[in-house]
């Protein structure tokens, strides 16, 4: 059960750390808001990165991870593992505001402006917070992996242990 949800949890930080990057990329490359069309489709193959990919990565990473520190003895006196679960709800968090929110907004508010019903000005104003969001959400992504990787000792350290009765003498 261990390896099974190890195997899970890697599989779904790939494939959520590979989203926010495949994210990062189509921002990047982007058109111009003024060529509504391709600005739409674009926005549109973000949205299905967040809905399809990011969101049920992210959740199964979450799931995978928790039950993981509730399953194995070892890790309920492990700080990292704690820091990485504080971490992991974190980055849940804002991927849910900072991310997926903006995400699906800007792809109505594309299709609205493709429509001429909202100036297509309101999506530059979208684009600026959602590059933040993903940087931070990436790099708390890319943390999580590095604790669980060098597994640093956090918290208190352990009592010295009392002398044996050899040494005593």
């Amino acid at each position: 059960m261990r390896r099974t949800l190890k195997f899970l949890h890697s599989i779904a930080a790939i494939g959520m750390t590979g989203a926010l990057a495949a994210h990062i990329i189509l921002l990047a490359v982007s058109p111009e808001p003024s060529s509504l069309e391709a600005y739409a489709a674009m926005r549109e193959g973000i949205a299905a990165i967040t809905r399809y990919l990011l969101l049920p990565s992210l959740t199964l990473v979450l799931f995978t991870g928790l039950l993981a520190l509730g399953m194995h003895t070892p890790f309920h006196n492990a700080g990292w593992a704690w820091v990485k679960a504080a971490m992991g709800l974190w980055i849940f968090q804002g991927t849910l505001k900072g991310i997926e929110g903006p995400a699906e907004q800007a792809a109505i508010v594309s299709a609205r402006a493709l429509q001429e019903e909202i100036d297509p000005q309101i999506l530059q104003d979208l684009m600026r917070t959602e590059w933040g969001s993903l940087w931070v959400i990436l790099a708390l992504a890319v943390a999580n992996v590095a604790i669980a990787i060098w597994r640093p000792r956090l918290g208190r350290k352990p009592a010295p242990a009392a002398p044996s009765r050899q040494e005593q003498r």
